[in-house]
């Protein structure tokens, strides 16, 4: 009886947290992100979400109905989050202080970057994200656009901010994966910057 009684309990399932309706929410898109952002989108289900959040399965369920539900709604939070995180406007302009700390976030959020990579690709095969996509990307090019109009007034061309954008977004992405080091995106960073201050310091055409 007592062997029974403790193959009992060591078969017993760990027992899962009991949240809220709140709280229960937020843990299961964190926990959706960093599913995504740590084995791909194809490994996002409603047991994976569970299993990372420490809730149960139905919960996952309760909150979302379907998987396309929780994609869709993961989608949102990243961007919420993302943009309450962005190191795009510090609004000082002041080359040094644009995109400052942009190392360390590609370090402490690489589920959260990694994500938003993902969903970038699969915007593509699902057109039906591609507005979330494209609104994550519009308040990055809005916040992008208004700093560098305060480092280089009297401002610069949507072209450019894009082509500034772009290259950020490619350092991440090479951080992010290992094609680049830390040391190799801050070097690139400051090269950008030096070429910021230049182009703010050239006096307008004309003069």
């Amino acid at each position: 009886m007592t062997e029974s009684a403790g193959t009992s309990q060591e078969r017993r399932p760990p027992s899962r947290k009991r949240l809220g309706y709140g709280e229960g929410r937020e843990a299961l898109l964190r926990a959706a992100v960093r599913v995504v952002g740590r084995r791909g989108l194809r490994h996002l289900t409603y047991r994976a979400v569970a299993e990372e959040a420490g809730v149960t399965h139905g919960l996952v369920v309760h909150h979302f109905g379907s998987r396309d539900a929780l994609i869709e709604e993961s989608l949102a939070y990243a961007i919420r989050t993302s943009l309450s995180s962005s190191l795009l406007e510090p609004g000082t302009g002041r080359p040094d202080d644009f995109v400052a700390g942009l190392t360390d976030m590609v370090e402490e959020d690489a589920d959260g970057q990694a994500y938003q990579y993902e969903l970038l690709l699969e915007a593509r095969r699902r057109p039906e994200l591609l507005p979330q996509v494209r609104e994550l990307y519009a308040e990055y090019f809005g916040a992008s656009q208004r700093e560098l109009d305060r480092i280089l007034p009297p401002g610069v061309s949507p072209a450019f901010n894009r082509l500034v954008f772009a290259a950020l977004d490619g350092l991440v992405l090479h951080q992010l994966t290992g094609i680049a080091d830390r040391a190799d995106t801050e070097a690139c960073l400051a090269e950008l910057r030096s070429l910021l201050r230049d182009l703010g310091e050239r006096p307008p055409d004309g003069d």
